[in-house]
């Protein structure tokens, strides 16, 4: 049994750098079917508990080591309504991969790259998802199409339940839209086709509706004769540093900047959505979503930095984001904070003046607190900066629904094992639950809220 996994092609880091094509290429069959024969097949699978899911991993591997990847789709399908996606954006080191036995003496299987060939090929294919034969005649109402609503939609129409997406912006999707990035998750090859299953499921999706100003809760629930609310609106609303010229030209949230690139394609010469390149920007923050903000202002011709006040070992993005990154040349002012955005005569970037920290000892997230070191304080040369410090809830459905509780970070207060909220008929998942998470996590609770609205709903019938 081979130590390594077999190796993915990528895009040159030079090439790349410039455009914004895919950075992964994936396995091609050979490939995919001489890593699935890495597979124990374990009887008990440390693998699947590690998934949010709970796809059956050795059941679709066991298909690729036939050389089925139809077969392999089937078995994912199953599971996850995203398999193209969570194969390309999971955080499989940490979950499924990070469980593989494998591992414990050499490298764990490639379970996301396998994932990902599996539903590439069945989409290259043709196979499609088959809506359920009967329904029951009862109308689920799911707020917001990202990850968490697109599985909970499906779920439930497996169900046989007539479920209606509301979402506020003009395109399904969410952040796998207007958050992460082309050359991460090309959009109309993967994330267009994969809602287009949910809809071939019978799923209904109508874009355009701000619940909360188009529609209350209680609306949906009193006079549209919708049976239950599930809300998965994520968390879109930005956080700040609260830092003296935060709100001068050329200082953006990750989420705006983000968004004109992704979802308005400002980095296409065939659309007008503005955008500021800048000549050299300081994205703040560590996460995947800072690397997502560089490695874009990158590939629109900036020089940039991403800024972090801890070290390397802490930084919360990916590993591989992280190596990606620094292959493209971002570069790494680590153990760095900003203190003040200087701002010229007409409001506009001309600075960052940052201090230099170093690690204490380890706070409540089990990471070395940073201490500022007296006298390290310096500018930066910057002409933008790119606040990516991570997001809360948006407060307008909690504001405007009756009976619905929310903790003291805005974020709805919901059951973990179902979804169930303090309003009757209301469940809720993902980040208008968590915070800002993964896109994982997210269907993860969705998939959990489907399960719980089906057991309300059956008892209510009863």
């Amino acid at each position: 049994m081979a130590k390594s996994r077999v190796p993915v092609r990528e895009q040159d880091p030079k090439v790349r750098a410039h455009n914004f094509e895919e950075v992964c290429l994936g396995y091609d069959e050979a490939e995919a079917v001489q890593e699935a024969q890495r597979c124990l097949g374990c009887k008990k699978p440390m693998c699947v508990a590690g998934c949010p899911v709970g796809i059956d991993i050795p059941g679709f591997i066991a298909r690729l080591k036939e050389g089925d990847a139809v077969g392999a789709s089937r078995v994912l399908a199953r599971d996850s309504a995203l398999p193209a996606v969570c194969g390309r954006v999971c955080p499989q080191e940490t979950q499924c991969e990070g469980r593989c036995v494998l591992g414990v003496k050499g490298e764990p299987v490639a379970i996301g790259k396998l994932e990902r060939y599996a539903a590439d090929t069945a989409r290259r294919m043709g196979v499609q998802a088959e809506p359920p034969q009967e329904k029951n005649g009862m109308r689920v109402a799911v707020i917001g199409a990202g990850p968490a609503g697109l599985t909970c939609a499906g779920d439930l129409a497996r169900m046989g339940y007539e479920v209606k997406i509301f979402e506020a912006l003009h395109q399904a999707g969410g952040v796998l839209v207007y958050g992460i990035p082309e050359f991460r998750l090309p959009k109309r090859e993967v994330v267009e086709a994969e809602i287009e299953n949910v809809r071939r499921l019978g799923v209904q999706i109508e874009t355009n509706v701000v619940v909360g100003r188009s529609v209350t809760i209680d609306a949906l629930l009193d006079e549209e004769g919708y049976d239950a609310v599930f809300i998965g609106s994520g968390a879109g609303l930005p956080k700040f540093m609260g830092i003296p010229g935060e709100n001068g030209n050329g200082v953006f949230s990750a989420n705006e900047y983000l968004t004109r690139a992704n979802l308005m394609k400002a980095f296409s010469d065939e659309y007008d959505t503005p955008i500021v390149t800048g000549r050299r920007v300081a994205v703040v923050g560590g996460g995947n979503v800072a690397m997502d903000a560089a490695r874009t202002a990158l590939r629109l011709g900036a020089q940039t930095h991403i800024v972090y006040r801890r070290g390397e070992q802490e930084l919360p993005a990916r590993a591989e984001e992280v190596h990606h990154a620094k292959e493209e040349g971002v570069v790494f002012d680590l153990l760095t904070n900003p203190r003040e955005i200087l701002l010229d005569e007409n409001g506009w970037v001309r600075g960052m003046v940052c201090v230099r920290m170093g690690l204490g000892e380890p706070d409540a997230s089990g990471r070395r607190r940073p201490v500022e070191i007296e006298g390290s304080e310096f500018t930066m040369e910057v002409d933008t900066v790119i606040m990516a410090l991570g997001t809360s809830p948006n407060p307008l459905i909690a504001s405007t629904t009756q009976g619905l509780e929310t903790n003291r970070w805005r974020c709805i207060v919901a059951d973990e094992q179902d979804g169930r909220t303090t309003k009757e008929g209301v469940y809720a998942g993902g980040d208008a639950v968590t915070g800002a998470a993964t896109v994982i996590l997210a269907m993860g609770a969705g998939k959990a809220a489907a399960k719980g609205i089906d057991a309300y709903l059956k008892g209510r019938k009863k």
